[in-house]
């Protein structure tokens, strides 16, 4: 069998698109050739800033032979009838069969299609999957038609086997295939011919190519990692950086320069931030003095210097651009000692958040003010935690955090230290932000997490408020995130925040107290365009217009409806957990279930239950007691919940589950009433044997009606005690 070896050379690829382009290479040609009846054994993708690469070994030489049978009309069918069948099996009506079936004779085509050659089957998918490659942006050059990313020199495509190896017959716009590559561009100018994967990759290493991205990326960080330590430094970890680095260079070559005396001061995020975003420099650190004193970059080739050139040259660039980071740290200082970071804030006033929320201003107030409510909550004093709200945002006026976005909280931590702020609130101005994903640290400082859950919880109730809601996959808000991050602030701070009074206080009460603002853009919105507010008439008299009267109620809705959006959130996040869906809803189904954390530790409780044997057991006694009960109290019309006595009871297992119902009642109502769910959902597993024991004893339709009401009586028991716990007809299984 051979293997087939393609490479697509060209300029140079962004890097950011490399990994993408491979796996989509791979994934084109593939599934053509097996569409076509050419399996293989196995595949691989390769990139580098100049070259995409496939390897497809085990390939089949031809793809087989096929036989197809069509069944076409009866045979004294319309003429025409048989002309289309014909001409859509191309055969002509000597070429098909008569044959007799129940319903008469039938005309039949038997279609044989031979194997076709491999390289005639790759020629047409690799055309197809050159023409049709999705890159995100692509271009024309010179005279011809083809799109690529960048101007695509040269297609190799060969198939090996023991014999020896083929070009594979074939041309895309003038570019013919061939089986000869290039090498590093300075390093090894030149075209050579290749005669299989194993000749490809030896070669490109001869000539300075590093063929896969990940062994580039592993002797960046090697090299970098080393050199640092000899200079008792080390490398800050980015590994963003390192994948984008490994797809800029074909022959990685690590070079360490030092940063200006005059910007070793600045910020470590600043300095690491500077370099990164304009020079893709990794930032070296003094284990010491945690700051950073040199940087790495890596070039794409080897000099008689050594690289010094490369190096001052980097150098000479770098600091005019640590000069302009200087610039803004010393002007945001100034402004900081002169005005403070209330008077750096009051641009804020100038800048929308948006079109219907109001200015970033209007929204620090709204911050505020909530923040201010949740600081007893979370163990935060609430004039600093209000301290700490009318400022968190005021870096966004700041020239360092207008040059770079992402330094945004970081800046405000500076500043705000600089302001001579204390006691939490230069933290809280950095991790109010935070978390902002699934693996992202979770603030605990008190301050912290009570400007945070009041950040979150305003942007969520505004955006609801004006129903600007995720929809699908379109979160332009990234509204999940601030859900997610609420749910992961209350429950790993243990927090006891009942979601539907915050969003209510977030909103405005009717009475036009705290924040009413939100409130009223929710009865505006859905209002519309209908200016149905009451006349002066109509005010007098305390008469509210049907309209207005709907839009409040739709108004007074939104903390529901985002309640709901947090309880679909949490199911993602504690699925993640292990925790299934079922379980979730049917402790969703219980009262309190706003509070995320009474409502989590319920559902581990259950979790942990039904993953013993009792607890599995005992769900399928509960859906059985259920079910009969149910079926008992639609055909009598009766609702059986008076109250089972045990002095009607006939049989030991009858009077053994009585017991056991008591003692389980006796175990599950102070634990409930002390949240301890552990302890309620083990005493309510313990009821698995007495009520197995029950069921295969104990006939429940009884001929005495007395003694079959009191059984029904019993099972209501059950229901009502399993019930009290979680909502077990949820429960799947």
């Amino acid at each position: 069998m051979p293997d087939l070896l393609i490479e697509l050379f060209s300029e140079e690829i962004p890097a950011r698109m490399q990994k993408r382009a491979g796996e989509d290479l791979q994934k084109l040609v593939t599934n053509g050739l097996v569409e076509a009846g050419l399996t293989y054994a196995s595949a691989a993708a390769f990139t580098t800033p100049r070259r995409l690469t496939l390897t497809v070994e085990g390939l089949l030489d031809q793809s087989p032979t096929t036989r197809e049978e069509r069944k076409g009309p009866k045979a004294d069918a319309p003429e025409k009838a048989i002309e289309g069948f014909l001409r859509g099996a191309g055969l002509t009506r000597d070429q098909v069969e008569t044959r007799e079936t129940p319903k008469g004779n039938v005309l039949f085509a038997v279609i044989e299609k031979p194997g076709r050659p491999a390289a005639d089957i790759i020629a047409e998918v690799l055309e197809a999957t050159i023409r049709n490659f999705p890159w995100p942006k692509s271009m024309r050059w010179g005279s011809g038609a083809l799109k690529w990313v960048r101007p695509l020199h040269s297609i190799l495509c060969i198939l090996t086997d023991e014999a020896g190896h083929e070009v594979v017959p074939g041309d895309v716009d003038g570019i013919t295939f061939s089986d000869t590559t290039e090498g590093h561009r300075f390093m090894a100018p030149g075209r050579f011919p290749i005669t299989s994967f194993d000749d490809y990759s030896a070669k490109l290493a001869r000539a300075h190519v590093v063929l896969d991205a990940s062994e580039r990326a592993n002797t960046i960080w090697n090299d970098a990692t080393n050199a640092a330590f000899a200079n008792g430094l080390e490398v800050v970890e980015d590994k963003g950086l390192l994948a984008e680095v490994a797809g800029l260079v074909e022959w990685p070559v690590i070079l360490m320069g030092k940063i200006g005396d005059a910007f070793l001061d600045l910020p470590p995020e600043v300095l690491q931030t500077s370099m990164k975003e304009h020079q893709k420099f990794f930032s070296v650190r003094n284990t010491k003095t945690g700051r950073i004193e040199r940087f790495i970059t890596v070039a794409n080739r080897e000099t008689a210097d050594s690289g010094a050139t490369i190096l001052a040259g980097n150098e000479k660039v770098l600091s005019a651009r640590l000069a302009d980071a200087k610039f803004f740290w010393e002007n945001d200082l100034r402004t900081v000692r002169e005005v403070g970071l209330e008077g750096m804030a009051k641009p804020l006033a100038d800048v929308t958040f948006h079109n219907k929320l109001g200015s970033q201003a209007e929204r620090v107030a709204r911050i505020e003010a909530l923040a201010r409510e949740l600081a007893p909550v979370v163990g935060a004093k609430p004039d600093l935690a209000a301290e700490a709200a009318r400022i968190v945002k005021a870096d966004l006026a700041s020239e360092m955090v207008y040059e770079f976005p992402e330094l945004q909280g970081i800046m405000g931590k500076y500043y705000a230290k600089a302001a001579g702020h204390d006691d939490g609130v230069p933290e809280a101005c950095e991790e109010h932000y935070s978390p902002l994903g699934p693996s992202d640290d979770v603030p605990t400082a008190p301050v912290s997490v009570a400007v945070a859950l009041a950040d979150k919880l305003d942007t969520l109730t505004g955006f609801w408020a004006i129903d600007e809601k995720p929809t699908g996959s379109k979160d332009p808000f990234a509204l999940r995130r601030a859900a997610l991050g609420v749910i992961r602030l209350v429950l790993d701070n243990s927090a006891k925040l009942p979601i539907l009074t915050w969003v209510t206080k977030a909103m405005g009460n009717p009475n036009g107290e705290f924040a009413p603002e939100l409130r009223t853009l929710a009865i505006e919105e859905a209002l519309g365009a209908t200016a149905a507010f009451p006349s002066e008439e109509e005010e007098a008299a305390g008469i509210i217009p049907g309209p207005l009267q709907d839009a409040m109620a739709a108004a007074d809705r939104v903390p529901t409806d985002l309640l709901a959006f947090f309880h679909d959130r949490l199911k993602v996040y504690l699925r993640d957990q292990g925790i299934r869906h079922d379980i979730i809803d049917a402790c969703i189904a219980m009262p309190n279930n706003d509070d995320l954390t009474l409502l989590v530790k319920r559902a581990r409780a259950l979790s942990e239950t039904l993953a013993t044997d009792d607890g599995e057991n005992l769900i399928q006694g509960f859906k059985r007691a259920n079910n009969i009960l149910t079926q008992a109290e639609e055909a009598d019309g009766v609702e059986y919940s008076y109250g089972a006595d045990i002095k009607f009871a006939e049989e030991p297992q009858e009077t053994a589950l009585f017991e056991a119902l008591d003692t389980a009642e006796a175990k599950i109502a102070p634990a409930m009433e002390a949240q301890d769910f552990t302890t309620a959902m083990q005493a309510m597993a313990s009821l698995r044997g007495p009520i197995d024991a029950f069921f295969e004893a104990v006939q429940i339709n009884a001929e005495n009606q007395t003694v079959r009401r009191n059984r029904l009586n019993l099972l209501s028991r059950i229901r009502t005690l399993c019930l009290s716990v979680a909502d077990l007809t949820k429960v799947e299984g």
